[in-house]
């Protein structure tokens, strides 16, 4: 199975400050992740072939799937400083099998001092469970950016 997503928002916030919450680890940390999810780990390494790693634990608000962990590994494919970011994802179960390949380009267009952020995100699956996590990308990543929203006010 396949599906790919868009989703534009426009922060209040300069094009450098939305840039930062997405390169720096600690930043990342705050809004990666649906509702009810935290990141106790966050490395990025943003270069061109640099790895991104976030794992997310679900919360108790997350009900019967609270203490889960699901770790996430990418690839830098693309950087245009305060413009583009292009990575592959790897959505890996908690021994590390591949559940999910997907691949993200975000880009950072300054609205007048406003950022517009456009997300484009695709995804392939076919390991059991994976049908769950596509119908939840659009409400993930529409969840995560409220977040990031927050994390920029």
């Amino acid at each position: 199975m396949k599906k790919e997503i868009m989703i534009a928002r426009t922060f209040d916030a300069s094009r450098e400050r939305v840039w930062k919450a997405w390169t720096d680890a600690k930043e990342l940390a705050q809004w990666w992740g649906p509702s009810g999810v935290t990141i106790p780990i966050s490395e990025v390494d943003l270069r061109v072939g640099g790895a991104l790693y976030i794992v997310m634990l679900a919360g108790k608000e997350m009900g019967p799937l609270a203490g889960q962990k699901w770790p996430m590994k990418g690839v830098f494919k693309e950087i245009v400083e305060l413009e583009k970011l292009v990575f592959s994802s790897d959505a890996l179960d908690e021994t590390g099998n591949v559940l999910l390949s997907g691949k993200t380009t975000v880009t950072f267009e300054d609205e007048g001092g406003k950022t517009k952020l456009t997300v484009i995100a695709s995804a392939t699956g076919d390991a059991p469970g994976t049908e769950f996590m596509l119908q939840g990308m659009k409400p993930g990543w529409n969840q995560q950016l409220d977040k990031l929203g927050k994390v920029l006010a």
